[in-house]
């Protein structure tokens, strides 16, 4: 691959996620499939030739940064989470006992008043640790603080948690009684 994973990652991401109009792309709804072939004549033309069907089939087994963010069944490719513009839908699953979310240290205060909100997204991203959640704040601030969610009481209480992968869970929105700051 003459095109560096990352960059294509990052192209991918928008193409299945954000901006597939543009691309003329058609994702299904629900599942957020494309043609697999449509997706490699779009990257072949966006970078001149410099990508294969190899090359997008290696990066969907394995990302740049260790996540797993793609996936492909019988010649159609989806981004795993992260939609902007379609609705995903995934089978809802028993979470553990606590799941954590990264955020800015401004941030937290309001997300504990009125909970966690998709804020322009479908899903709300949770991370399974506190090391993952606290690079998931990073993005966002250099102190990121990580709250708890009380995952499994919250489901006892009817909030749908999702897990499209092994590294993250996905809710629509969590109610602020079930967030608490992290215990020191």
């Amino acid at each position: 691959m003459s095109v560096p994973e990352k960059r294509l990652s990052k192209f991918l991401a928008l193409l299945l996620r954000h901006r597939a109009e543009k691309f003329g792309l058609a994702v299904e709804a629900g599942t957020g499939y494309a043609d697999l072939d449509e997706v490699e004549s779009i990257c072949t033309r966006m970078f001149k030739g410099r990508v294969s069907r190899g090359d997008i089939l290696a990066l969907v087994a394995h990302s740049p940064d260790g996540k797993q963010r793609f996936e492909v069944v019988d010649r159609r490719i989806r981004a795993l989470y992260g939609h902007s513009q379609v609705v995903v839908d995934y089978p809802t699953v028993d979470p553990p006992e606590f799941l954590y979310h990264g955020t800015a240290p401004g941030r937290a205060e309001l997300i504990l008043q009125s909970g966690l909100q998709g804020m322009g997204r479908t899903y709300v991203h949770l991370a399974h640790n506190v090391p993952y959640a606290l690079q998931v704040g990073g993005r966002h601030s250099r102190t990121p603080v990580v709250l708890r969610v009380r995952a499994a009481d919250a489901a006892a209480n009817g909030v749908s948690f999702f897990c499209p992968d092994k590294t993250h869970y996905l809710a629509r929105s969590v109610p602020p009684e079930w967030l608490e700051p992290l215990p020191s």
